[in-house]
């Protein structure tokens, strides 16, 4: 930094991917439109940097000058980009968020597969971690309720006897105070 000050800000994350194993996109986010303002020169970078990390056992690379923190599992590999100059234990707490509460929602279930059938619930997530670049969470169990589905979602036949005879009577006593 050779003695430069940088202003302070909240926007620390300047983007989050999950790419496979052969390094497709399953989802990412990316939130300056300065640093990679279209969609191929997104790709180009995910296919760098996941060409770089996918046999390295680190935890963090700098690429294109962003701080890249990354984590793999069985088929996926979870990343968190930052400025150069970024903590890097933030944009870690970031990404630790985000693994767990993709672990927690898909029942330590974490492969492909499972993030696809789940994406929805995995790109709320997403959003509720970090938005526009602000982080706004980063404790994976708080994220985790407040996207957890609602059993009023759910259809009769996936509920349980105690879950339908709680929403009839739910039902029946807004009905009644109507």
């Amino acid at each position: 930094m050779d003695g430069i000050l940088l202003e302070p800000t909240l926007y620390t994350v300047k983007g989050i991917a999950i790419l496979d194993n052969d390094g497709n996109r399953i989802l990412a986010k990316y939130y300056d439109k300065n640093v990679f303002p279209t969609a191929k020169e997104q790709r180009t970078f995910e296919k760098n940097l996941f060409n770089k990390t996918h046999r390295a056992n680190a935890e963090i690379i700098m690429l294109d000058g962003l701080t890249c923190v990354y984590r793999s599992n069985v088929d996926l590999f979870f990343y968190v980009m930052g400025s150069s100059h970024e903590n890097e234990l933030i944009l870690m707490s970031v990404l630790n968020c985000l693994y767990d509460s993709v672990s927690q929602i898909l029942r330590k279930n974490v492969e492909k597969r499972a993030v696809l059938e789940s994406l929805d619930i995995v790109m709320l997530a997403m959003d509720e971690i970090c938005d526009g670049g602000i982080i706004l969470d980063a404790d994976s169990t708080a994220v985790v309720a407040r996207v957890a589905l609602r059993t009023d979602d759910l259809p009769l036949g996936e509920q349980t006897v105690a879950q339908v005879f709680q929403s009839a009577k739910e039902q029946l006593k807004w009905s009644l105070l109507k």
